[in-house]
């Protein structure tokens, strides 16, 4: 809450708050059906909305640049909200934005490990590295589960459920060796990714270490599937229609098997997630591993107050940024939130005090930008 009290107290430049008002109108009218992936440039996506504290609502943001980076250093300068229609003020400080690295809710992650007699020898012992250097750079509240391909009914087993243990993990990886006769790997990722909804995001304690706010796959492989039950196409068409986001990002141990890379590079394409080569030194595996930890701990949460009375109905809202700031260029995506009343627990007060402290009620409730301009009718 600290953080919060910080970006409150941070100077506000009207000039580019009316700026950023202006194109989210103009975005609003013009290209009201735009999308907001755009991966020849910056976009954003809300992959989530909770409204458990209300009038406190957190919107779960993830962006990316031109490579499938996220962008840094987004604040009330650059990003811009919109409720039914009317843009906040941001010189009003009603919203404040942050990474979800310096917060305290969770991400989950489950581990695909191809235990495939084709990863043999040096290729699996640089997957196994890759994923113990994984366990080691997450933070304390975040949860990873592991599933190895296996010789068995289901073509894969659960190696271990999701858990913050560092060295319960590492001795998990460390029993797993690579002596499957088959490859059934896409079986395994269909497995990953019902596992993370088995235990979706928000089944815990709400703001706390266990609130889980969102999951990913990481797969370490070869990229070859022998006999899968579920084909390729199969697969790709679940990923898409997900309607949770759950990135899959691909290490491709494949060597010259273009085949399977190239299975593993549309996976990550088809998951907005990200793919990378790791037949190279174990520096630049130890570093695409680092890439993904920094990509899961990108995600921006802006947080507001709202408005609007409680009525349990659902309300559109706009989130917007103008990257890099200046240059008027606008990227937006759109969701909505519901009114409730929140329960009277004293976890849930204490958080909405320390809200209602970083965010004041402004007593005429109106946290919105005026217009110099009026719609008439004649």
């Amino acid at each position: 809450m600290q953080h919060h009290v910080y970006l409150l107290q941070r100077r506000g430049i009207r000039t580019c708050g009316i700026i950023l008002a202006a194109l989210l109108v103009t975005a609003h009218m013009a290209a009201a059906a735009a999308p907001a992936l755009n991966l020849h440039g910056y976009g954003l996506k809300i992959f989530r909305v909770e409204s458990a504290l209300y009038p406190f609502v957190n919107v779960y943001i993830r962006t990316f640049d031109q490579n499938l980076e996220p962008l840094v250093n987004l604040n009330r300068m650059n990003i811009g909200l919109m409720v039914k229609g009317r843009i906040y003020d941001p010189a009003k400080k009603q919203y404040l934005i942050e990474p979800i690295r310096n917060r305290p809710e969770a991400v989950r992650t489950v581990l695909v490990i191809d235990t495939g007699k084709g990863m043999a020898g040096a290729p699996f012992e640089n997957a196994l590295r890759a994923a113990a250097r994984f366990i080691d750079a997450k933070r304390a509240q975040d949860q990873v589960a592991i599933v190895a391909l296996a010789d068995n009914l289901d073509g894969y087993s659960v190696v271990s459920n999701f858990e913050r243990d560092y060295g319960a993990l590492g001795r998990r990886l460390a029993d797993l060796h690579a002596d499957s006769a088959k490859t059934r790997l896409y079986d395994a990722i269909v497995a990953a990714l019902e596992l993370t909804a088995a235990t979706g995001p928000g089944s815990d304690s709400l703001g706390g270490s266990d609130y889980v706010v969102s999951s990913s796959v990481v797969v370490f492989s070869a990229g070859r599937d022998d006999s899968s039950a579920m084909g390729r196409g199969d697969l790709m068409t679940r990923i898409a229609g997900l309607s949770l986001p759950i990135p899959i990002y691909t290490l491709g141990f494949g060597g010259n098997n273009e085949k399977g890379l190239r299975n593993l590079q549309a996976l990550a394409k088809n998951s907005f997630g990200k793919f990378y080569r790791a037949d190279g030194s174990s520096g630049s595996i130890t570093r695409s591993v680092e890439d993904i930890q920094n990509i899961l701990l990108s995600d921006y949460v802006l947080t507001f107050r709202a408005y609007v009375p409680v009525d349990g109905e659902r309300y559109p809202l706009k989130v917007g940024f103008e990257y890099p700031t200046g240059s008027g260029k606008m990227r937006y995506d759109s969701a909505s939130f519901e009114t409730m009343e929140t329960p009277r627990f004293p976890q849930v007060m204490a958080i909405q005090e320390k809200l209602d402290q970083a965010i004041p009620a402004m007593a005429d409730g109106n946290p919105f930008l005026g217009t110099p301009y009026t719609i008439s009718r004649r």
